[in-house]
């Protein structure tokens, strides 16, 4: 009975890669929103909850554990307009209220419930799109008529102001990670005084950058901003209030305010500038042999240099200095499967290979160049998708592989699940070590004996039937918890597939049904 509910637990596990998903839309400005998650917690005590955005870096966005909220590690960005039920692990709510929405906020967020014992589930998903603020035409109307009316009463003063700002420069800033910095400009043809105080602010009112003479930079800077802003020395004389952003990243997509105000307080100054940083997107099946991230600088790389990638997680994917691999402090996922060029510091190729890729290596990477004193020279985003792999077979076939490949390295002790999830009823297939299957289809299939030794986890189905087309996925876990995973759906040449089968599992909301496979390891 005991080996039975190790099998429950390690399966409830398996299957939470299907997690539901939701889909929120909301607009900037909004008071707030509520992310939902609910889930029966066994053992509050010993239970942490976390909210994560993996596409940012770090990518916490709320962390409560029994004695409270921890948000050291909490992204910048969320500081202050996040919040969970006081309540939350005894209730099984485990909602997070999210305040103040801005255009950043637009993402993923994976509601995840982790154990004193090392184990972690992902509950949920809630896809939060924040669109700009709509405003009706109606109102616009009645504003302009009374704007028309303004100026036909103070001509003279509108004719002054509009000297305020000097033409020609955009509010709308696009930028490709890895630039070197970006300018958000603001300038003005005003005389200012030698009290005047500049601050850029972000969405959110949080202050970016704080300029007074004969003062240093404010202590209210967020820590996400610190020694990336400077504005020009001369801007009393210019009036170029503009900011440079160094080494943007997606998580610096915002709207940013400028504003200049006099010694009462009074503003004399204010303009607004979007900001959007593009990261590039590259895209492979999962079970490819590699997968290229590609990244080309043209910063005078030194011996002395060192090269990072890591992932949304902060965690070492690779790193060189001297032009020597130094992965003493790679993350243990990633052994064995990443290269990069030994020639880069001549080439400027500091592009990574990513060897094996699975579903779980879906992420964005993040490239950053040091030199010898710590200070960054260079930082670029990618975001790699993949996409489940498509084995297609001809009418009548014999047998199918549903191809799976890692590095041996990561299968110490551990174990692997095949099973089929569309068309229902979910049902395994195949397990190594092997198990007693009840399913009819377990004389029919092979997963090699040596594999975790290989690493080839490949699936062979023999004697083909009507009923194996479907959608597959191979599950590997150690101690209860879930190492990685791969989807594969297999389908005849020529004939149309169901969509359910070949749909993107991550991007919909998807219910297993957990029933028949508790039968089948209750029977086992």
């Amino acid at each position: 009975m005991r080996m039975r509910m190790k099998m429950l637990v390690v399966l409830w596990t398996l299957l939470q890669v299907s997690q539901q998903v939701s889909e929120l839309e909301r607009s900037e400005g909004d008071l707030f929103v509520l992310l939902p998650c609910q889930h029966h917690i066994l053992e509050p005590d010993n239970t942490t909850v976390v909210w994560v955005r993996q596409d940012l870096r770090p990518s916490t966005v709320h962390w409560r554990e029994p004695g409270g909220d921890k948000l050291e590690d909490q992204n910048e960005l969320y500081r202050g307009r996040t919040s969970m039920k006081e309540d939350a692990l005894e209730t099984g709510d485990l909602s997070l209220n999210l305040r103040h929405l801005q255009l950043s906020d637009s993402g993923t967020y994976t509601c995840t419930v982790r154990t004193s014992r090392g184990g972690q589930q992902n509950l949920n998903d809630v896809d939060l799109q924040v669109k700009e603020q709509y405003h009706p035409w109606w109102p616009g109307v009645v504003l302009l008529v009374l704007l028309v009316l303004v100026l036909v009463l103070s001509g003279g003063l509108m004719y002054q102001f509009r000297h305020h700002f000097m033409p020609g420069y955009k509010t709308d800033v696009e930028v490709d990670s890895g630039v070197e910095s970006v300018l958000l400009p603001c300038r003005t043809t005003l005389d200012l005084p030698e009290s005047v105080k500049v601050e850029w602010k972000n969405r959110d009112k949080n202050k970016i950058h704080v300029f007074k003479k004969n003062s240093g930079q404010s202590k209210e800077q967020l820590m996400f901003y610190r020694d990336r802003t400077e504005m020009k020395e001369d801007l009393l004389r210019s009036g170029d209030l503009s900011l440079t952003l160094k080494h943007p990243t997606r998580a610096d997509t915002d709207i940013y305010t400028c504003t200049a105000y006099s010694r009462r307080r009074t503003v004399q100054v204010k303009k607004k500038v979007k900001l959007k940083v593009k990261v590039p997107q590259v895209e492979v099946e999962s079970g490819a042999e590699s997968v290229l991230l590609s990244c080309q600088t043209t910063v005078h790389l030194t011996e002395d240099t060192k090269v990072e990638w890591r992932d949304s997680d902060n965690w070492l994917v690779h790193s060189v200095l001297n032009g020597s691999d130094q992965l003493q402090k790679q993350d243990w996922f990633y052994r064995n499967r990443t290269m990069m060029d030994k020639d880069m510091l001549r080439t400027g190729d500091l592009s990574l290979t990513l060897m094996n890729p699975t579903d779980r290596d879906e992420d964005t990477f993040t490239c950053t160049v040091y030199n010898r004193e710590g200070d960054i020279l260079m930082k670029k985003q990618i975001q790699l998708k993949v996409q489940d792999f498509q084995v297609e077979v001809e009418e009548g076939a014999e047998s199918a592989v549903l191809p799976f490949r890692t590095t041996s390295e990561l299968l110490t002790d551990t174990k692997l699940m095949w099973w089929r999830y569309s068309p229902g009823p979910v049902m395994r297939v195949s397990e190594y070590p092997p198990q007693r299957l009840k399913h009819q289809s377990r004389s029919r299939t092979r997963v090699n004996e040596d594999c975790l030794r290989t690493g080839d986890l490949s699936l062979t189905l023999t004697h083909l039937t009507d009923e194996d087309f479907g959608s597959y996925r191979c599950g590997v876990y150690k101690k209860g918890k879930l190492l990685m995973w791969t989807t594969v759906h297999l389908k005849a040449k020529g004939r149309v597939q169901v969509q359910s089968q070949t749909e993107d599992m991550r991007s919909r909301s998807v219910s297993v049904e957990m029933t028949p496979l508790m039968t089948q390891m209750e029977d086992g």
